[in-house]
């Protein structure tokens, strides 16, 4: 699925007179009537603009529209990109064939005192039938509730999903992934962009596996502590309904929270690439969760690693590679030139044990991920010009005996990509990529690549 949409299903726009109003809504900025000619599923495309907006600006981080299908709630819609004008994509569920009509209403309880004018400037829809081979892709796609203090804050707030797609012999699976601004609990920053990259929560939140038909074989979701659980919940059509109850973004199949959310989810293949490319493809996603990390006091001038802080995300450099691991975890430095010539290297692990980036085969088979390191304030891109790797063996999980030293392997088999964030916090073009086998021997010497110039 891309951004842009085909023939749209839109046959009638009607703009409300300013100061028309919902029953349990603020103002009404836009409603459009659209005619199905059949029963399908309907993604909508939202243009809309928040002057005044900013989503690192306190009092003034994002208005909340609440979306109305045929009169009846739909999900509610944060414009947490800013001043805008943007495209916001949004699932609409199941639909018949026939007449329907889309209202989005300003919700004033739940916006930002000093968030507004908001205008919505224009709504495109797109219908998906049944025929359609992307149909049960947005079909099963999961209805998100969020935690109301998330909300009420501004904070943790679902902001993309996405699909992956796996042949089964008897049918296919299908996971999805949503992208959430932060976690309020978990993994700190500092950590979370040593040993991930970013300053996003990335989780699956919800699995279904079909038959050659359609039918739904088995679901499940990813609960508490992260253990993947049947759901057993309730559907809108084919979308289940999910609740977030944790301070790290673990799902519920039943709840109460009253606000939900349904990002039209993006198609991926991550085939020889981190999770991570799916924040890449929408860019604006680390403009948001650098600003959160600002508004709510993660940034500061002198953080150091383990101190639960961070320093300015546009410091950092950022590293996608791919490698082979067993029982062991990795480290990468990234080397800068000093008017000398004589090149430093900055740690991703910063000297901290629990700084070790582990991907387990499980859960990422293709051994892919993300890092990244702080460097010196002001360095140029230029001055970047070479990584090193180390490997060390794993920490024992809970109740497993310590892990011989030496034991493991690791081969460095890729670096994707290599970047740093420009003055909008937005992912800055690609300085390095490289292909090869590096073996990394447990606790032995660093492996160097040099970055030429």
């Amino acid at each position: 699925m891309t951004n842009t949409l085909p023939a749209l299903a839109a046959a009638l726009l009607a703009v409300l007179p300013a100061g028309g109003r919902s029953d349990r809504a603020g103002p009404v900025l836009r409603s459009q009537a659209f005619e199905l000619t059949e029963a399908a599923e309907v993604i909508a495309s939202v243009e809309a603009a928040c002057e005044g907006c900013a989503w690192g600006g306190t009092g003034r981080e994002a208005a909340t529209l609440r979306v109305e299908l045929d009169g009846r709630y739909s999900q509610h819609l944060l414009l947490v990109r800013g001043a805008g004008p943007a495209v916001y994509r949004v699932s609409l569920g199941a639909l018949g064939a026939g007449a329907h009509a889309l209202t989005l209403a300003t919700d004033a309880h739940h916006t930002a005192r000093g968030a507004g004018p908001v205008r919505v400037t224009r709504i495109e829809t797109e219908s998906i039938p049944w025929s359609d081979p992307r149909h049960a892709l947005v079909a099963h796609a999961p209805l998100i509730h969020a935690r109301p203090d998330a909300v009420e804050r501004f904070s943790d707030v679902p902001l993309l999903t996405w699909v992956e797609e796996d042949p089964r012999p008897n049918g296919r699976r299908l996971r999805y992934s949503t992208v959430f601004s932060n976690e309020d609990g978990g993994t700190p920053p500092d950590r979370l962009l040593a040993t991930w990259g970013r300053l996003t929560d990335i989780e699956y939140v919800y699995g279904v596996e079909l038959d050659a038909q359609g039918n739904i074989l088995a679901a499940e979701f990813q609960g508490k502590e992260h253990r993947i659980l049947p759901f057993a919940g309730r559907r809108e059509g084919q979308h289940p309904v999910l609740y977030v109850v944790t301070d790290n973004n673990m799902l519920s199949d039943t709840g109460r929270a009253p606000l939900r959310f349904a990002p039209a989810p993006r198609v991926a293949d991550l085939t020889g690439a981190s999770r991570e490319v799916v924040m890449d493809a929408e860019p604006w996603t680390y403009h948001v969760s650098s600003e959160e990390a600002r508004r709510e006091g993660r940034v500061v001038a002198e953080a150091r690693p383990g101190d639960r802080k961070i320093l300015d995300p546009r410091r950092y450099v950022y590293l996608e590679a791919c490698a082979e691991t067993l029982d062991v975890g990795l480290t990468f430095g990234v080397g800068v030139a000093g008017s000398s010539g004589w090149i430093q290297f900055h740690d991703s692990d910063g000297g901290q044990p629990g700084f070790l980036i582990r991907r387990s085969p499980d859960h990422f088979p293709n051994g892919c991920f993300r890092g990244a390191v702080a460097l010196p304030e002001g360095t140029p891109p230029e001055a970047i010009r070479a990584l090193r790797f180390r490997a060390f063996t794993r920490p024992p999980e809970r109740d497993e005996p310590p892990l011989k030293k030496g034991a493991g392997a690791a081969r460095l088999l890729r670096v994707n990509k290599l970047f740093q964030l420009d003055a909008g916090d937005l992912p800055g073009r690609s300085l390095f990529s490289w292909t090869g086998e590096l073996p990394l021997e447990p606790e032995g010497p660093a492996v160097e690549l040099e970055i030429g110039r």
